[in-house]
């Protein structure tokens, strides 16, 4: 007795289901981050600065982070992840060299400062509310991340002494 095989009618769309339920598990979940603790004016230049984020920051995508009214925002997996409304960054004092990028000036520990791919934790010096930014050595050197920030940093903080 001879069997016939089921012929598959739609084998497109058959494929295109499995494909996605295979990668819908494999999308990362929201980037945990220690938010800082911010009040009064400072809080509401920080909701402008998460407002006015951009989507995408060094070529990577932005994503949600948790918690989702902390103030802060990430990119990219490994996780480019700004905090906003830190404080002075450690390391920091009036004999400390920043570097200004499209009118946002951050320093970036000298330690860290190699030429080499490492991890990167830069801080605005001379705006506030201040804001950090960590940035995995997948994305050395920072330079591209300072320009892609610099826009809403500028139109959502106020500068102080600026950086020389």
């Amino acid at each position: 007795m001879l069997r016939r095989r089921p012929v598959l009618r739609n084998a497109g769309a058959v494929l295109f289901l499995c494909l996605g339920l295979t990668t819908a598990g494999c999308s990362p979940g929201p980037v945990e981050f220690d938010p800082p603790a911010v009040r009064g004016t400072d809080a509401s230049a920080c909701r402008r600065l998460v407002d006015a984020l951009p989507s995408s920051v060094s070529e990577q995508q932005r994503r949600d982070v948790e918690p989702e009214e902390g103030y802060g925002a990430a990119w990219g997996d490994p996780a480019i992840v700004l905090r906003c409304g830190v404080g002075r960054p450690a390391g920091f004092d009036d004999f400390s060299t920043c570097q200004v990028t499209d009118g946002v000036g951050w320093f970036i520990p000298e330690r860290q400062i190699t030429g080499q791919a490492v991890d990167v934790l830069m801080t605005t010096v001379d705006r506030e509310p201040a804001v950090e930014v960590r940035i995995p050595a997948d994305y050395f050197p920072p330079a591209a991340t300072m320009v892609d920030l610099a826009p809403a940093i500028t139109a959502s903080s106020e500068q102080e002494d600026p950086c020389l």
